[in-house]
């Protein structure tokens, strides 16, 4: 019996709606999670993100368990307490990052020993290490395998032994959580662009039995193309009865063509990150805000909107803040970032319980383009 109850309220082709039952709350699926990376979303207060509609936020294990420590954040009453988000939270496993960030990572059988890229400390990362910090240490409400994301490109050979590699740890991964009543953990399935190892991977993992399964090993620098393509034959490999947990992604377009295909849950840091830089995403993409023509523009980003960032301040007042690189302006555009994203989550549960998905999948593509 898988712990979480998830119900389906609505489909539209393989496209489905509905909520993940846990704990701390609801998550209404499909979703949307702010990342968290250092117990923040990045430039918001907690509140603010509340109030943008997030059911969920992801925090990162790697980065959490350098700085401040795990041990210390058990201590100082677990990471939803620490940051004060009461809601769900997921936590990655920190493979990603020990391997694009890590100095000096060593990849055995037994784990990833690594020098911690803030200040050369050594470490070493376990699928049992990552579950106790994700679980016990943090007390993240889904904790997700430890894996090893395979890089691409990658041939068909090493996509295996990676992939293969993962599915060890996942078994590792799934006896060190044991069986909890509050808590859950998920299962990824890597295997590259490859089909067979993909199905290979699914295949086992649903033999463990999971929670939930994540999809990952994508936007890993395949291209757009690939990566759906990858989605067509991966997502009807996975129990469709669980939710469907698509890693890193993405843009507005990559989103509703993966709910297209059956993807329930999603993470990225484009919003924040875009915020920071100066841009404003929408339907057609990101607005460069450092743009010139924007100096005299008194229209706000959304007047529609329900956030204060996106209907209250003129492009005219961004424009200046992000050119005279004033914090406020990366608060601002963060902010509204986040607001659009569960906006348009919000506008894709609609649609798909109306029946409309193909009408709004049609429009962000169409706008999407050059």
């Amino acid at each position: 019996m898988s712990n979480f109850a998830f119900d389906i309220s609505a489909t539209d082709g393989a496209a489905r709606t509905g909520v993940l039952h846990t704990p701390r709350g609801r998550i209404r699926t499909p979703a949307f999670m702010p990342v968290g990376t250092a117990a923040t979303v990045k430039a918001m207060t907690m509140d603010m993100v509340r109030d943008t509609g997030a059911d969920i936020i992801l925090g990162n294990t790697y980065h959490l368990m350098l700085r401040p420590g795990a041990e210390r954040m058990q201590r100082l009453g677990g990471l939803h307490k620490f940051s004060t988000w009461d809601g769900p939270i997921l936590t990655d496993s920190g493979g990603f990052q020990v391997f694009s960030l890590a100095a000096l990572a060593k990849k055995s059988e037994e784990g990833v020993a690594f020098q911690s890229h803030i200040d050369g400390s050594r470490h070493m990362l376990t699928p049992e290490r990552s579950i106790e910090i994700q679980a016990d240490l943090l007390g993240a409400d889904i904790s997700m395998q430890f894996d090893e994301c395979t890089p691409f490109p990658a041939t068909h050979e090493e996509a295996k032994i990676s992939m293969e590699l993962s599915l060890r740890w996942a078994e590792r991964s799934r006896s060190a959580f044991g069986t909890r009543e509050k808590q859950a953990l998920f299962g990824i399935v890597q295997g590259s662009v490859f089909e067979d190892l993909r199905e290979r991977s699914a295949k086992a993992l649903t033999q463990m039995g999971f929670d939930g399964y994540a999809v990952g090993g994508l936007a890993v620098g395949e291209g757009f193309d690939a990566m759906v393509r990858t989605l067509d034959f991966t997502v009807p490999m996975l129990p469709p009865a669980r939710p469907r947990y698509l890693m890193g992604v993405g843009r507005p377009i990559d989103l509703i063509e993966a709910v297209a295909r059956g993807i329930d849950m999603f993470d990225c840091v484009i919003p924040t990150r875009s915020g920071r830089h100066g841009q404003a995403w929408s339907d057609a993409g990101p607005v460069n805000l450092k743009k010139a023509c924007f100096a005299e523009d008194r229209e706000p980003l959304a007047a529609q909107s329900d956030c204060p960032a996106s209907r209250d301040y003129s492009k005219a007042y961004l424009h200046h803040l992000v050119r005279a690189n004033e914090y406020l302006g990366a608060i601002l555009l963060s902010w509204h970032n986040i607001a659009y994203y569960q906006s348009l989550m919000a506008r894709i549960r609609d649609a798909i319980a109306e029946g409309s998905l193909d009408a709004l999948r049609q429009k962000i593509v169409k706008s999407s383009q050059p």
